[in-house]
């Protein structure tokens, strides 16, 4: 067993402020010179990105289901055996999903800082408190911390509405100053905001005003050494596209790469580079093109070089908004379309609003892999599903994997830890 201050930070619903008081908490922690660990429950790049920038380290998926418990538990173990501080931002509310932050939480016994959103309430506040800390007596409770308070009667009136027993950890206002500003997929991206640092290190300042300005109590993390996967990708070379338009990539997903031996080399479809030389494999992340539809859609170059890639009969992994990319053509929101690389036969338009959000999982000739889906997108092309996913819980048919040559391509973003050797046979061009 290993001791680690730890704490993980939920809410009784999305939009409350979580990853806005899990960086401040970073960022804070991290300028006292403590070595800070940040992970994210559940599927999601954009967050990771902001607490990665407040603390100054990758920050990992946690997730019962995707990740599995195993690898969480070793994900945990090591981080304490660095940290100073471990912190865990939850997903949606805290009793939300199957399984749930709660669910999470619980299982390795960090308690729980709950945030709540007080902007519109005043006496309510003290029985969702109440209601959080109370409703599963497994679920370990730290306390509450009040976001978007209006001012320092508000701040009084909430404080005084906590029932005997819970902890009152304060308050952050509601200024703009602190706030993440967010578009049709969550969270903007880090580098796209401008004054970044300077929001965290305001919101860190406000943190350092409250109750949690100090470290939360240890928490016993059992040792567990991470499984070595095996070296199916030696010497493979395989280029990534990572720009804004391409940025939707766990971390675990390339240490897995390395791990099995793959040589990483990164260039920006945005700049109009060409994929590496002497590439053997090719991953298109899903990101924003839609964003960027029309640069992307003069810049000849690396359009040029993909398509010697994929005419030389190399493999191709393209993944959501990778996948949009490769298609015939991009119709933005605006009724604008845009030509796209013509690898794959079909058509994609961006929708209003959202098209799909589920967990799932796909079953191949090497086992199970998990992942998740999250699109604006529909598209339409005559190709024939390779194989296809179903949703984690209800077995509801899910996104295809589509195979065209030795490209393939799907809407669903996996986790490839949890499957070391489908994620290899992607990356040789073999069929699932």
């Amino acid at each position: 067993m290993r001791a680690c201050p730890a704490l993980f930070i939920s809410a009784p619903a999305s939009h409350q402020g979580k990853t806005t008081v899990t960086a401040a908490l970073a960022r804070h922690h991290a300028r006292l010179g403590r070595r800070v660990c940040v992970f994210k429950t559940g599927p999601d790049f954009l967050d990771p990105m902001i607490l990665e920038r407040a603390s100054g380290s990758p920050v990992y998926s946690l997730h019962l289901w995707m990740v599995g418990v195993e690898a969480c538990r070793a994900l945990l173990a090591e981080a304490a055996r660095d940290a100073d501080l471990i912190l865990i931002e939850g997903v949606m509310g805290l009793f939300d999903g199957t399984p749930s932050s709660a669910d999470l939480a619980a299982t390795f016994g960090v308690p729980v800082l709950a945030v709540i959103g007080a902007h519109g309430m005043a006496q309510t506040f003290g029985a969702l408190a109440f209601g959080l800390a109370r409703y599963r007596p497994d679920v370990p409770f730290h306390g509450v911390l009040a976001n978007r308070v209006a001012s320092a009667r508000h701040a009084q009136m909430l404080s005084e509405a906590i029932p005997e027993g819970l902890r009152y950890c304060g308050h952050l206002s509601n200024a703009d100053a602190i706030a993440l500003p967010d578009r049709h997929l969550g969270l903007t991206q880090a580098a796209e905001i401008a004054d970044l640092d300077a929001r965290l290190e305001r919101a860190a300042d406000a943190i350092g005003e409250t109750a949690l300005r100090d470290l939360p109590p240890a928490v016993q993390f059992e040792e567990e050494a991470p499984a070595r996967p095996p070296r199916l990708l030696e010497g493979v070379h395989i280029a990534v596209a990572r720009d804004a338009a391409f940025s939707f990539i766990y971390p675990a997903n390339v240490d897995l790469l390395q791990a099995m031996g793959a040589r990483i080399s990164t260039f920006s479809p945005l700049a109009d580079e060409p994929v590496p030389d002497h590439s053997d494999a090719l991953y298109l992340p899903g990101g924003y093109p839609e964003l960027h539809a029309a640069t992307l859609a003069n810049n000849a170059r690396t359009a040029a070089s993909i398509g010697v890639h994929v005419e030389s009969g190399r493999a191709v992994v393209a993944e959501c908004g990778g996948m949009l990319y490769l298609l015939d053509s991009l119709t933005t929101v605006d009724g604008t379309r845009h030509a796209m690389l013509g690898v794959l036969p079909g058509d994609a338009a961006m929708q209003p609003r959202l098209a799909r959000l589920a967990m799932q999982r796909i079953d191949t000739s090497h086992g199970i892999a998990t992942g998740h889906t999250f699109h604006y997108s529909t598209m339409t092309t005559p190709m024939q599903p390779h194989l296809a996913a179903t949703h984690a819980t209800t077995g509801a048919p899910g996104e295809a994997l589509y195979r065209h040559g030795r490209v393939a391509a799907t809407y669903m973003h996996t986790y490839w830890p949890s499957n070391p050797a489908a994620t290899a046979a992607l990356f040789r061009g073999e069929p699932l």
